[in-house]
């Protein structure tokens, strides 16, 4: 099997990509969730999207990996372990006493940082995790993502001087999974009609 439909296969079956009825922060109600929380329990599949990540890197340059809290961390620590790169993250608060760090890790000024998460869906968080970083010296440029939902998250990081990097479009995760007959056309559709694409796409 092809390493993208295999790792379409694994998210699917570890229950990291669900279709249904799912009601999301803003309120409205999906046809699909992906939730790569779950990876923390499944480290066979967790090494296999580090390795994945790892491969989408490939031709970025960077110094460190960048987790952002919570779902980035487990990705990141394991790309780390996989590839020998340094780790560093972003608080959500910065400490009140000792170092007062406001990044954990070891790195200095001027350092690349390629920045780690699960999932980008409009971008936002992403832009506000990434501030701490910039602040403590690294320079950023580069976000890595597991699933891509392709709602402008790629607009708004760009906005924000990012490129943004997937190991796969949510689009693609559609079709990859319609393909080996782990969901219907029928649901397919529906999910690709919430992110505004046509079926056809």
């Amino acid at each position: 099997m092809e390493q993208r439909t295999a790792l379409a296969v694994e998210l699917y079956r570890i229950g990291a990509v669900q279709f249904g009825s799912f009601t999301l922060k803003d309120g409205s109600v999906s046809p699909f969730y992906v939730d790569l929380r779950v990876l923390i329990g499944h480290p066979g599949v967790l090494r296999h999207v580090a390795q994945a990540m790892l491969h989408c890197a490939a031709e970025v340059c960077f110094d460190c990996l960048a987790g952002i809290p919570y779902a980035g961390l487990p990705l990141a620590v394991a790309m780390s372990l996989e590839s020998g790169r340094p780790l560093v993250y972003p608080r959500k608060e910065a400490k009140a006493y000792g170092m007062k760090r406001q990044v954990e890790g070891v790195f200095v000024a001027g350092d690349r940082a390629l920045v780690i998460d699960d999932v980008i869906t409009t971008g936002g968080a992403k832009v506000e995790s990434i501030g701490p970083l910039r602040a403590a010296g690294l320079v950023v440029e580069d976000v890595l993502v597991v699933v891509d939902r392709e709602q402008s998250g790629t607009e708004a990081l760009a906005a924000a001087g990012l490129r943004l990097h997937s190991v796969l479009r949510v689009s693609e995760l559609f079709d990859l999974l319609r393909q080996v007959g782990l969901v219907t056309g029928e649901q397919a559709d529906r999910a690709l009609s919430f992110i505004g694409k046509s079926p056809s796409s």
